[in-house]
């Protein structure tokens, strides 16, 4: 399947039906009054999260998506039929927003969350509800409402606990399938990523954490050079980024310190929210290294980053496990934090948490 992750569409809710203006007509009933029913109500769109899609695809092509409009009301005190909402199923960590406005309007973090996205509108009034003692022959009935209307820019940022980066060919791809099931593809030439890969890594029966691969960035990435500034976005939701680097580049003349930096840096240019996130460095490829602990000194020493670092060869696992359990760990004490911090805020608000485990 291809993976799209940006999207635009057009969602249009149904109109509301019109109210009818109609008397009571029988055979030996005269003056029946108002018998003028309502119109029906406008269909509306709503979104709903579905863990079993993981792309935008479906709306690449499918772009306008229009809701029926209610009936209108008839004679005989009829009332016209609201018509059918529209459900579109998105991926989770979809964001939608308004074009016009900028407005975010939902971001669907949980499978099942649903959002209205247009609203249908309400069906006109028949002429009965205008009969009184005063006004007997109530002629007036109101039109339907016409429904909401909307262009959405769909974009979607996968979640997960663990982010990637690097240059292209730093290992990336080689790190994930290492650790995980995932298995993307691999090859000694630039680019075999062209779309972010998920990969589960379970440490224990209970325990597992998802990482998230994607294309690798080179210099100008900021400004739209190379693949990955495209999918950026998909590390933002990340609690920690990897920073692999790859200590045996193929080329020579190759400095991994100045392609370290240039990667701190378009990330810096892109988002400073996402270059503070928390950020450590692995050392890649020390399979291909004879003086392993000479060069991974003088990488540190003149990086100048005083980060928490892993030296690895993904390729044949070596260090992988340790660092798997590192993250991990970290993880979970993020977890504990958001706990606590979720704990004291119910309890200034005086808002009950419901504890599953007790």
């Amino acid at each position: 399947m291809k993976f799209i992750d940006e999207s635009k569409i057009e969602v249009i809710a149904g109109n509301g039906g019109n109210g009818a203006a109609s008397f009571r007509h029988e055979k030996y009933i005269e003056k029946g009054g108002p018998d003028g029913g309502d119109g029906g109500r406008g269909g509306s769109v709503f979104a709903v999260a579905d863990r079993n899609i993981n792309t935008l695809v479906d709306y690449r092509f499918a772009r306008m998506h229009r809701a029926k409009n209610g009936e209108s009301g008839r004679g005989a005190d009829c009332y016209g039929k609201g018509a059918d909402d529209i459900i579109l199923r998105m991926p989770v960590g979809t964001v939608i927003t308004d074009v016009n406005s900028g407005q975010i309007i939902a971001d669907l973090t949980h499978d099942g969350e649903k959002i209205q996205l247009a609203k249908g509108g309400a069906g006109g009034l028949g002429n009965l509800h205008f009969k009184s003692s005063t006004n007997r022959t109530p002629r007036q009935c109101t039109p339907g409402e016409e429904g909401e209307r909307r262009e959405l820019q769909l974009e979607l940022k996968v979640l997960a606990d663990v982010g990637l980066l690097g240059m292209p060919n730093a290992g990336k791809s080689t790190f994930i399938r290492a650790v995980s099931a995932a298995r993307p593809k691999v090859a000694d030439y630039p680019f075999t990523t062209l779309h972010p890969n998920l990969g589960v890594v379970r440490v224990s029966e209970e325990k597992s954490f998802v990482i998230a691969d994607i294309p690798g960035l080179i210099e100008g990435a900021a400004e739209g050079a190379g693949l990955g500034h495209q999918f950026l976005r998909h590390l933002a939701r990340t609690r920690l980024l990897l920073h692999i680097v790859d200590l045996a580049p193929m080329y020579e003349g190759v400095d991994p310190v100045h392609e370290a930096h240039a990667i701190l840096n378009e990330l810096k240019k892109y988002d400073e929210d996402l270059y503070n996130k928390p950020r450590w460095l692995v050392l890649n490829k020390l399979d291909l290294l004879q003086d392993r602990e000479e060069k991974v000194a003088a990488f540190l020493k003149e990086f100048g980053d005083h980060t928490r670092y892993f030296a690895i060869s993904a390729i044949s696992g070596e260090g992988c496990k340790e660092l798997t359990y590192a993250i991990m760990e970290h993880i979970n004490q993020i977890a504990a934090q958001e706990q606590d911090a979720i704990a004291e805020s119910a309890q200034e608000t005086g808002i009950e948490i419901y504890d599953p485990t007790a």
